[in-house]
């Protein structure tokens, strides 16, 4: 069982290059970093977990520069998104970050991807959010012909790209999509990309949803995606429970206010780490 943390990387938290130094020292595999472009004032959105937004959904720190600081201080430890928004993002220039980003950390990158939930943010990058899917269904699909080809080519609704040359290539080939959500067009999404499915923990038995997930992936005849459960609630026998079902991951979140390194380590010491 690979344990990861996920931070809200902003101007407020603690240093994303300190928290990436701690995570690798306590153990922990990876670290995933969430990501918004903006937050409109308006917030006719209703946030998805209730109540008030919190305040480091508009401040967060650009995910790939921000992963890239992170790199740049460690080793080992796998540098992830938690999630990308790729409909709100040229798949062009996405495409060259994912790979630089993976050619400069030797193959560390967690590509994780979502369709995004706020209306008035995906507005502004002049996407219909009942197509927003669809957009990063095509997205993705035109960033793996560039990853995987030596001429690449797309042409659909939502994406285009005519005869193209694009290096580097990213280090793992094939670079694995991780898909956020967790309903079934997430896990479909997963399943077509040959990638894994990242969800969260629901009031759903998580083995009832791991069953859905085989019984759609044999139905397509493709592999069942690997799994990776993001913020998990910190607890060693949680952890155990996970690892018995198969999942591959288990994501912790840290706080978002105060001193994260110190409450990584104490992450470390919950799930057994130290």
């Amino acid at each position: 069982m690979n344990c990861g943390v996920a931070l809200f990387a902003t101007d407020l938290t603690s240093d994303v290059r300190d928290v990436a130094r701690a995570a690798e020292d306590a153990g922990f595999e990876s670290l995933f970093v969430a990501e918004h472009t903006h937050i409109p004032t308006s917030r006719r959105t209703p946030y998805p977990m209730g109540g008030d937004l919190p305040d480091e959904y508009s401040r967060t720190l650009d995910p790939f520069v921000a992963l890239a600081a992170a790199a740049a201080v460690t080793e080992r430890l796998r540098l992830g998104t938690g999630v990308c928004l790729v409909a709100e993002r040229d798949p062009i220039v996405l495409a060259k970050e994912v790979s630089s980003l993976d050619v400069l950390s030797r193959g560390r990158v967690l590509f994780g991807v979502g369709a995004g939930w706020n209306v008035e943010e995906l507005n502004d990058h002049r996407v219909e959010f009942g197509e927003r899917w669809d957009v990063m269904r095509e997205r993705v699909e035109l960033m793996q012909a560039l990853w995987s080809d030596e001429v690449a080519s797309y042409d659909g609704k939502h994406a285009q790209l005519e005869p193209s040359w694009q290096w580097p290539k990213p280090v793992q080939a094939p670079m694995r999509v991780w898909v956020g959500g967790s309903g079934k067009r997430s896990m479909q999404h997963a399943i077509d990309y040959a990638g894994g499915w990242m969800p969260m923990p629901s009031t759903e038995k998580f083995a009832d949803r791991l069953t859905r997930l085989q019984e759609m992936a044999d139905t397509a005849g493709k592999p069942v995606p690997a799994v990776t459960l993001y913020l998990v609630r910190p607890d060693r026998d949680v952890v155990a429970h996970y690892a018995r079902l198969g999942v591959e991951r288990v994501v912790f979140l840290l706080p978002t206010r105060g001193d994260a390194v110190a409450g990584l380590r104490d992450l470390a010491l919950k799930v057994g780490l130290q």
